[in-house]
Parts: structure tokens; sequence; C-alpha cells
């Protein structure tokens, strides 16, 4: 049974077949054109987590394919009860298609997609947002910053060098796994004690190694961006860690995204961000609304990006 839990399990070949499915139904979209490669499957999205973009790119991403999509809050059914996982898993997976989990553990995710008879795709957990990363490199390839392994009709720069600042969450971690799959730059600027998972760093360095990808810790999110293609960064607090808001505006102030940081860049650099995003802290005003910024086109991407995800998967369910 293949899922979509993490990039850390796909091949490069694989991150690749899912991009093509998407740039061909973002296509097929933008010319008005159907394509009914889900018609009449079920997509059960369950949330434990709140959402805006993944609930409405999944939902949206599923009815364009001709499916349909069903909501299922925590809140609303017995998994947030305490129901056992296998058993939620093994019940809702009798009765759909596919099911999208956004919780708080990649072990509960991991658990569901053991038990269930369905693919599961990751719409966010604590250690990876791998959907996401695909919309960010979907929105790469159509700026023109990509690795030259598709023909993709868009002039490029060969290998990029993307600069992440701030804490090294899940973003962070599914940042490490792209980069080391594809094999391209990544350089890594975060605060001492916010680093990404010592695991996945590792993990990072041994894929890097066999894809000619690099993977960099920098001292300094000044020397990150230096010359750095594609700019990122993410909220400082995420979900779950608001009691921590305070100090870590502390500890992340000198880890904004700026006009004078962003002027480091490469002159056609790109600056990215999942959403949402707290201007004034991880990002200014103008940065986020700059001429360089793509985050809207980005957002836009996850729809495609998510789509392209369910296909390949209906496509290869054993």
């Amino acid at each position: 049974m293949k899922h979509f839990l993490t990039l850390r399990d796909c091949s490069k070949e694989e991150i690749l077949d899912i991009l093509d499915l998407a740039i061909t139904i973002k296509q097929e979209f933008l010319q008005n054109r159907l394509n009914t490669s889900m018609q009449n499957k079920i997509l059960a999205m369950i949330f434990e987590k709140n959402s805006t973009r993944t609930r409405v790119s999944f939902e949206a991403g599923i009815y364009q394919l001709g499916g349909m999509g069903m909501f299922l809050s925590s809140k609303d059914i017995q998994l947030g009860r305490g129901e056992p996982i296998k058993d939620t898993a093994r019940a809702i997976g009798s009765m759909v298609d596919m099911v999208m989990l956004r919780t708080y553990a990649q072990e509960r995710l991991e658990e569901f997609a053991h038990y269930s008879p369905v693919p599961v795709i990751n719409g966010l957990s604590d250690l990876f947002h791998p959907a996401q990363l695909l919309a960010d490199y979907l929105t790469m390839i159509e700026c023109g910053i990509y690795l030259p392994d598709r023909a993709y009709n868009t002039p490029h720069i060969g290998v990029p060098k993307v600069a992440y600042i701030g804490d090294g969450n899940n973003m962070a971690n599914s940042w490490l796994m792209l980069a080391s799959k594809m094999g391209f730059e990544l350089r890594l600027a975060c605060p001492d004690g916010y680093m990404p998972d010592e695991k996945i760093l590792s993990l990072a360095f041994e894929f890097a190694k066999k894809s000619g990808g690099n993977i960099i810790v920098c001292p300094s999110p000044q020397e990150a961006v230096s010359g750095a293609n594609v700019v990122t960064t993410d909220t400082w607090a995420s979900m779950g860690q608001e009691d921590e808001k305070e100090i870590r505006q502390k500890i992340f102030k000198d880890y904004c995204v700026d006009e004078d940081l962003m002027a480091k860049a490469a002159k056609q650099a790109i600056f990215l961000h999942c959403f949402p995003a707290y201007r004034g802290q991880e990002v200014s005003e103008g940065v986020l609304e700059g001429k360089q910024s793509r985050v809207f086109h980005e957002a836009q991407n996850r729809l495609h990006a998510q789509k392209g995800i369910m296909v390949w998967l209906h496509k290869n369910r054993a």
C-alpha cells in the first residue's frame, strides 16, 4: 500500500512523478478542462489540528477531480474521545477511498497508515509537512528555480540554493528531506536549541551524499541568505506552542526575514512562506508583500500539488 507520510519514504523519481501529475493537472485546470481521475472517489479528511489552507485545498482538490471530500473533526468523531487509532483507521478505511490526516504526532499518522486499508496522506504532523513542500517545489519550478531533471518548459538556473531561516520545526525537517532527495543546496540558520530533529538532520546528510545535495548549517541568517535563490521561513511558534510565544519572540528576534536580509540573496531570489505568516516577526511586511514574494502563488499551488498526490496514490494503489 502506497502512502504519502513523509518525503523520507519517497524516491527522487516518485517526487518528480507526482510533480509531473501536478503540472499536468494544473494546466488542465487553467484551460477549464476537467480531470476526472478521482471520479466518485471519497476522501476522508481527519483534522486533529485546525487548518485553513490544508482543508480548503484538499476539499476543493478532490471535488475538482470528480470525487467528494468528507471533513471529520476529531472533536466530532470517536477518535477525539479516545478510540484507538487502529480501530478508526480500519473502520473509516473500509468506507472511503483515501484518508488525509492532520495530526499532532507523526507516530499517530504512522499507526493510522499501518492499519488503514486505503492510502493515507500526511496533512501535517509535528515532524513533517510534505504536501507543503511539493507545493513549494512546484512554485520553484514555475519560477525557473529547480534541478533540470525533467523537461519543464521554463528557463532555469540549475542547482538552486535555498535558505531556511528560523525554527527547526516540521517545515525545516521537510526542507531537509526535499533538498537531500532532490540534490540541491539547503542552508539552515536556526537559533541554538532550535535546530531540526537530530535524527532527521543526520538522515538528510546521508541522503545528500547519494543525491549530490548539500546541507549546510549556518551560524547566522546573513550567511545562509547570501546568494540564495530561495529564502523561506515559518512562524516562530506553531500550534501547540502558544505558551512559548513570548520567549520565542526574544530568542528569534534576529531571525526576521526583512528587506535588509533579503537584499543579501541572489538578485532574482524568491521568498516563500507556508502561512500563517506573522508580519513583523518571522517576516517583515515589506518582504511578504514585496516583488520577490511568491507566497500566494505558493499557497495556490497547494491545490494542484495535492491533486497530484491524490492521483498518484490512486494510480499506484495495490
